[in-house]
């Protein structure tokens, strides 16, 4: 597992479709901090449609392997732009990985906004002002 997330946040990075088309099931969907949903050919099209990324990063991981399934939890990092406009500057993400013949392959990713982070609305009301997560 430590394999795909040192190579996939490269190629998410470099916007290489070449290598996510090999690091993603034929069946993935990805869920965005907005609650839109993005099949395969969708995820993979995002590069040609202004997708940029200048840093990306999954930190603080947290694997819980079930068989040849695993839940992992972790931290998007990452700097960039979507169609000019800046990306958020910190995701929490929870990535369902299968393995196969050819390793971990990612099959479903949910992504949420991590409030008070650059990039994402603002703490609610009531949220006592507490501060984010690990200082972000």
């Amino acid at each position: 597992m430590q394999s795909f997330f040192a190579e996939w946040p490269r190629a998410e990075q470099a916007g290489d479709v070449a290598r996510l088309d090999r690091l993603l099931t034929d069946d993935f969907v990805g869920t965005g901090p907005l609650g839109f949903t993005l099949p395969r050919p969708a995820w993979l099209a995002r590069f040609g449609q202004g997708l940029r990324y200048d840093d990306f990063s999954v930190e603080d991981l947290q694997p819980h392997e079930h068989g040849d399934t695993a839940v992992v939890l972790g931290r998007h990092r990452q700097t960039g732009s979507f169609g000019g406009a800046p990306i958020p500057q910190v995701l929490q993400a929870t990535h369902v990985l299968t393995r196969d013949g050819a390793g971990w392959r990612l099959a479903a990713m949910h992504m949420s906004f991590v409030a008070g982070t650059p990039g994402a609305p603002p703490l609610p009301a009531g949220a006592g002002g507490r501060e984010p997560v690990d200082g972000v």
